[in-house]
């Protein structure tokens, strides 16, 4: 029996394209199923300014294939010399969406991030008059504190000083990993918001580490213990138009990931949304799929929802999808949830 289900067509609120040949692969595969994402800048070198992002959506448009439509939402990368009127004359124009806070070295590509966020106020402060979100890449990285607590202790001594201390801030903090995060953004129902990925709503660390380490499962903040796997699965399953769909699909080259010190980031681009109408379904919400994908986000960006659908089918075979898909002289290989799906984009 095929089971039919018509949603406005969906938008990924965090997503990495990379660059050159990875980004002539991986493009399409989110093209096919999103109109729109949140382009992440951590580059090399980063989008810091205007220029940059204008050249980079140049390219990302120029990869994208005559037969699919797409719109790139820009981010700046944000750094101790980010110009505030920079910011504010590429957000008035419609050039960027966003600004990206990275603290130094907390993930792929951070290396030029925030150290010391007193150097950063100018910037936040115009974004807060202007309306400009920060996206909050929502961990500390001292080396004292242990990486499955980092997005706990940001909250604490990062992210609630600033939201204080500059009112009206519009945040959204990326990629959710813990109780924590859910339970913040609870707490707080003004100007603030929070993407959840498909693999935080699907492992924990067990299923990472439990029987061998699998390079695969292996991101940025890192998967954490159940409880927090389940607090972010009733946030989402919640309908809480807080909470929405950024998946965070990061493409790296297979080689990088299939190492002895692995890159972190699961492709998830090309089955995000068979997963998560499996998921869903299983979670007893998939009448909530739609809010979580094609609705909330928009709300929250101040953006029009997309007119067009997508049509999500299930039927009794199991829905095949490449193992690596080929990158330039390297390959790619597809985020694989170790389950059978059997929902498809039709």
């Amino acid at each position: 029996m095929t089971q039919s289900l018509t949603i406005t067509r969906p938008d990924d609120w965090h997503l990495h394209l990379r660059d050159g040949a990875m980004l002539q692969t991986v493009l399409p595969e989110t093209a096919r199923h999103f109109a729109r994402a949140i382009i992440m800048p951590n580059l090399v070198p980063p989008v810091v300014n205007s220029a940059d992002a204008a050249a980079y959506r140049t390219r990302i448009m120029a990869a994208l294939p005559a037969d699919l439509t797409f719109e790139p939402l820009m981010t700046l990368y944000l750094t101790e010399d980010t110009d505030p009127e920079d910011v504010a004359a590429a957000h008035a124009s419609g050039l960027i969406t966003s600004v990206k806070l990275y603290p130094a070295g907390a993930t792929t590509n951070s290396s030029s991030g925030v150290r010391d966020f007193d150097k950063v106020r100018p910037v936040l402060e115009k974004m807060a008059e202007i309306g400009c979100p920060l996206c909050v890449h929502g961990e500390v990285t001292d080396r004292d504190i242990d990486i499955f607590d980092r997005e706990a202790v940001f909250i604490d001594r990062v992210l609630d000083p600033i939201r204080r201390s500059i009112p009206g801030l519009r945040v959204v903090m990326e990629h959710i990993t813990t109780k924590n995060g859910a339970d913040y953004v609870l707490a707080n129902d003004k100007d603030l918001g929070a993407t959840i990925t498909v693999q935080h709503l699907i492992f924990d660390r067990n299923d990472m580490l439990v029987g061998g380490m699998r390079p695969h499962y292996y991101c940025l903040p890192i998967l954490k213990r159940r409880e927090h796997r389940e607090a972010l699965r009733a946030a989402a399953f919640s309908g809480d138009k807080r909470f929405f769909l950024g998946t965070d699909s990061a493409p790296h080259p297979t080689h990088a990931k299939e190492a002895e010190c692995c890159a972190a980031g699961c492709f998830t681009a090309p089955n995000a949304l068979s997963i998560l109408a499996q998921t869903f379904e299983e979670g007893g919400a998939l009448d909530k799929l739609e809010g979580f994908t094609s609705l909330h986000g928009p709300a929250f960006y101040g953006l029009p929802v997309n007119t067009d659908t997508i049509t999500l089918t299930k039927g009794d075979a199991e829905v095949a999808f490449p193992e690596t898909l080929p990158a330039g002289d390297h390959t790619v290989t597809v985020f694989d949830p170790g389950f059978p799906l059997y929902w498809r984009v039709a």
